[in-house]
């Protein structure tokens, strides 16, 4: 019984392991060191609570909730203000990948609050209701709208003043 939880949980694993890099990698502004290891205490928390899954209804929406409460706990440290520095990794791009339309989102996003930068991922990357976004972050839905009308404000304000719907179908 123990061996095929085990085995259950390691194809989770494999299974939501990208799709949450993904998303810690935007909420920590393209940091992929911060991201992978925001991703491993993820992974660990989950695999400690799986044996009880049987409680959690979405395990990979519970996952992405303490991916994001991850974060916010750590940007609450007194450490979270470090940045490495260096070159970052060249990574295989896709052929319409736009390299300076990524860096400028990504420096957008990294010049918000961690809790604007976490509504955005979770509302418009993950595509989380109010509800599950206020959920998410432990907050009333009215915290969520607010903060998310003014994280979009400064978006537009760090990318130019445009619309962001250009950024959006490149």
């Amino acid at each position: 019984m123990r061996a095929a939880r085990v085995e259950e949980y390691r194809e989770f694993a494999a299974d939501r392991a990208t799709h949450l890099y993904r998303s810690a990698c935007l909420l920590t502004s393209g940091d992929t060191h911060l991201a992978e290891d925001l991703v491993q205490e993820t992974l660990g928390r989950m695999y400690v609570l799986w044996g009880r899954s049987s409680r959690i209804d979405n395990p990979a929406a519970y996952a992405q909730t303490v991916l994001v409460r991850a974060f916010l706990t750590h940007r609450r440290r007194r450490s979270a203000t470090e940045r490495p520095v260096g070159e970052l990794p060249e990574a295989p791009r896709a052929p319409d990948d736009d390299p300076e339309l990524r860096l400028a989102l990504l420096g957008a996003l990294g010049r918000l609050s961690p809790k604007d930068r976490a509504v955005v991922v979770l509302r418009y990357w993950e595509d989380r209701s109010v509800e599950e976004t206020a959920a998410a972050m432990n907050v009333s839905s009215s915290a969520v709208r607010t903060r998310t009308v003014r994280a979009l404000a400064k978006l537009r304000e760090h990318l130019g003043g445009g619309s962001l719907v250009e950024f959006a179908a490149g």
